[in-house]
């Protein structure tokens, strides 16, 4: 895709969100089942069916999907999309590239071993390796415009209202 093409795909988007900021607000949803077989959890990707389990660290097999590398994998497909949307619409030529993001966690934290010790990530690195001839001027302006509009950077960045809601069915 070139400059125009995603100019063209964006220009009566942003120009209906403009005119109506309510038509700009989606809700993106996803959904897994449980059930009382193994300790994991069935993701609806819209593409096919991840299943989520505990990392070795904490017990799994490793045949199942860490959540945690998930939250990496992410990370890296909106970094991705988000750094290419920017350079195209930048005109910024990049012959190809590596999205690379790790992160740190202490399973002591995960386990209940140290009640001190953190559950969750510690730290995140996100990296980019890209061929590229742009300069440097026009690298920090596209990795400066990938991490503002990057939609799971900001959300990690700011962290969102959080709320957690249970129902029980009896059978």
């Amino acid at each position: 895709m070139d400059q125009q093409t995603l100019r063209s795909l964006q220009a009566p988007l942003k120009e209906a969100y403009r005119e109506d900021a309510e038509a700009a607000f989606v809700t993106l949803r996803a959904r897994g089942s449980l059930d009382d077989t193994s300790i994991s959890c069935k993701v609806e990707t819209g593409r096919a069916i991840a299943t989520a389990g505990l990392h070795p660290a904490t017990g799994g097999s490793g045949l199942e999907l860490c959540s945690g590398d998930m939250l990496l994998e992410a990370l890296v497909a909106c970094a991705g999309v988000t750094l290419k949307a920017v350079a195209t619409a930048l005109d910024i030529t990049l012959r190809s590239g590596v999205v690379s993001a790790e992160g740190d966690l202490d399973f002591r934290g995960t386990l209940g071993v140290d009640r001190e010790a953190a559950v969750g990530f510690t730290a995140i690195r996100l990296a980019f390796e890209l061929d590229t001839d742009a300069d440097e001027e026009a690298l920090a302006t596209l990795l400066k415009l990938t991490e503002r509009y990057c939609v799971v950077f900001q959300t990690i960045n700011t962290r969102p209202d959080l709320s957690v809601a249970v129902a029980t069915h009896t059978a």
